[in-house]
C-alpha cells in the first residue's frame, strides 16, 4: 500500500477555484491529508492541535469574527495562522482578502484562492475529491466487472479463464472495469472501489487472439471505468479431493486493505458455464445484502429450527495489505 499526494494545481483545476494570490512555490505545493481547516478556536489565539497540512477554508463566519477586532488584532491572528505554513488558503463566497490576508500570504508563501460557492457546498466536494484521490490503495491481479449493478472482482491463477469469462460476461450485457490489473482504494471505512490503471484501461488480454479492447470492440456500454467491490470471486481448476460449499450458510471473507468483502470459490472445470454461474453468484450476494439467504430458508421449509443451529462460521480466506 502507497501513500498518495495531490499537486496543489492539479486540484485548484479539478475544483474549478480562482486564483487570488499565487505563491512562489505553488507548482511545488502538493496536499497529503483529507483533513481540511475552518479556523475556529485559531482566530482566538489557540494553536495547541493545529495542523499546517491542512487546506484552510475561509467563509462568512471568521469574516463576520475578524471583524470584530481592530485592524492590530487581526494582523496578529492572521499572521499566527499564516506562519505555519499552510499549504493553501480558499476564501468562500467570493469574500474579498483583506489587505493583513494578502500580505500575510505573500510574507509566508501561502497561496490563496477563491470560489462563490458556500463553505459547506466547497467543503463537501474538497473532501470527496481528496478522499478518493489520497485513499490507500494497492493493485492486484484480477478482472473487475459489473455484473447486475454488483461489482465481482475475479481472481485466480493465469489460464483459469478470467478474461474470458469476462467476455462472456460482456456479451450477456454487463461491463468491463479492469482486467489483469485491478487498482483497489478504500474511500471509506467499509466500501472499496476498483478501477484499472490509466494506461491499460479497457484492453483485456485473450490467448490465442492477443490484446483486444473492449470499449472499441464492444461500444461503451461494455465499459465502466470504476466499480464498488461487492464481492470476490476465486477461480480455481476442480479438485476432486477438495469439498466444496453447497449450502452457503457459512461465510467466507477476504480482508483488502482492512475491509472485508464477501468472498466465494468457484470451481472450473470444462462444461461448467462461469458466466451464468456467476451472475447467479451476484443476484445471490445481492439478496443476501438486502437479508434473504436462500439456505436458511430452506432449512426453515424442511422444519430445522435456525435457532438451535450453530451460529454461522466467517472464514478470512485472504488478506490484501
Amino acid at each position: 500500500m502507497s501513500e498518495f499526494s495531490v499537486p496543489l494545481s492539479e486540484l485548484v483545476d479539478r475544483l474549478g477555484l480562482d486564483k487570488v494570490y499565487i505563491a512562489d512555490n505553488y507548482e511545488q505545493t502538493k496536499i497529503s491529508t483529507v483533513e481540511i481547516n475552518r479556523p475556529g478556536l485559531e482566530l482566538t489565539g489557540y494553536f495547541e492541535f493545529f495542523d499546517n497540512k491542512r487546506i484552510q477554508v475561509l467563509g462568512n463566519t471568521e469574516f463576520a469574527y475578524l471583524g470584530r477586532f481592530g485592524s492590530e488584532a487581526q494582523k496578529m491572528v492572521i499572521e499566527s495562522i499564516f506562519s505555519f505554513g499552510p499549504p493553501a488558503v480558499i476564501i468562500c463566497r467570493h469574500i474579498e482578502p483583506t489587505n493583513v490576508i494578502l500580505e500575510s500570504a505573500k510574507l509566508h508563501k501561502v497561496s490563496i484562492f477563491a470560489t462563490d460557492e458556500n463553505t459547506s457546498d466547497l467543503t463537501a466536494r474538497l473532501v470527496q475529491y481528496l478522499n478518493r484521490e489520497l485513499a490507500p490503495r494497492i493493485t492486484r491481479h484480477g478482472v473487475l466487472v459489473e455484473v447486475y449493478g454488483e461489482g465481482c472482482l475475479l481472481i485466480g491463477d493465469s489460464g483459469v479463464g478470467k478474461s474470458e469469462t469476462a467476455i462472456e460476461l460482456i456479451k450477456r450485457g454487463h461491463r468491463l472495469v479492469a482486467d489483469d490489473a485491478v487498482e483497489i482504494l478504500r474511500t471509506n471505512v467499509n466500501t472499496l472501489i476498483g478501477q484499472s490503471p490509466q494506461n491499460i484501461r479497457h484492453f483485456i488480454e485473450l490467448r490465442g487472439i492477443g490484446i483486444i479492447n473492449a470499449r472499441q470492440l464492444f461500444g461503451m456500454g461494455a465499459i465502466k471505468t470504476q466499480e464498488k467491490i461487492d464481492m470476490v470471486v476465486s477461480l480455481e481448476l476442480w479438485d476432486n479431493t477438495k469439498v466444496y460449499d453447497r449450502m452457503g450458510l457459512d461465510n467466507e471473507v477476504m480482508r483488502i486493505l482492512g475491509v472485508e468483502v464477501p468472498a466465494l470459490t468457484i470451481p472450473v472445470k470444462p462444461g461448467r458455464n462461469l458466466a451464468v454461474i456467476i451472475e447467479v453468484a451476484a443476484m445471490n450476494n445481492r439478496q443476501k445484502k438486502m437479508g434473504y439467504n436462500a439456505a436458511q430458508d430452506l432449512l426453515v421449509n424442511l422444519g430445522m429450527d435456525l435457532s438451535a443451529m450453530p451460529a454461522p462460521v466467517k472464514t478470512v480466506v485472504d488478506t490484501w495489505e
